[in-house]
């Protein structure tokens, strides 16, 4: 009976685990770059807390999250927060808006920069027991990254977005009950 409720708590914590977020791939396939138009590319997007902004870009730039006033005069110098990896993933956590740029001036005043409005998520503040239906990721392999200096091994999406977690962590949780179950699976 101790496996059962342990079983069961598990599936609990699998459901709450379940996230909404997406991850969008700055400019797509050309990355962070001055040859990638980044305000076409944020056109049609929405961005709502706890998505994730995956910047690449090659070592002749860098990310630099700055407040409005820097962000329409590209100015660096009191940046919030400056990235240089050639690989930098941005939480987006608040509401509100947010300001990136090019490090390099130049760059930047030729276009390379990127304002998002994240907007508040109403799909999180819905009850846990009321889960509501959402519609599936497209059916495409995520592609790697075209930088040469991207230090991930891994594959990355189209920044379409995706959804991380949701109906397939109850898949997992509910075959980890039933396997349990019936003996196929002891803890």
């Amino acid at each position: 009976m101790a496996k059962l409720i342990l079983l069961f708590l598990l599936a609990i914590f699998c459901f709450a685990l379940t996230s909404h977020a997406a991850t969008y791939v700055v400019g797509d396939t050309s990355g962070w770059d001055i040859s990638t138009d980044i305000d076409s590319w944020a056109t049609n997007k929405t961005f709502n807390v706890g998505d994730v902004l995956l910047f690449q870009y090659s070592s002749s730039h860098s990310v630099s999250e700055v407040n409005k006033e820097s962000f329409e005069t590209c100015n660096t110098t009191n940046s919030l927060t400056t990235f240089s990896n050639g690989n930098t993933t941005v939480t987006l956590s608040n509401a509100g808006k947010r300001y990136f740029v090019c490090g390099n001036k130049l760059h930047c005043l030729g276009g390379m920069k990127l304002q998002v409005n994240v907007l508040e998520d109403d799909k999180k503040s819905a009850t846990v027991g009321a889960p509501e239906a959402q519609p599936q990721p497209q059916a495409t392999i995520p592609k790697p990254s075209s930088k040469t200096n991207n230090p991930s091994s891994t594959a990355t999406p189209s920044s379409d977005g995706f959804i991380n977690g949701g109906i397939g962590s109850l898949i997992i949780a509910f075959l980890f009950m039933v396997s349990s179950m019936f003996g196929l699976f002891q803890i």
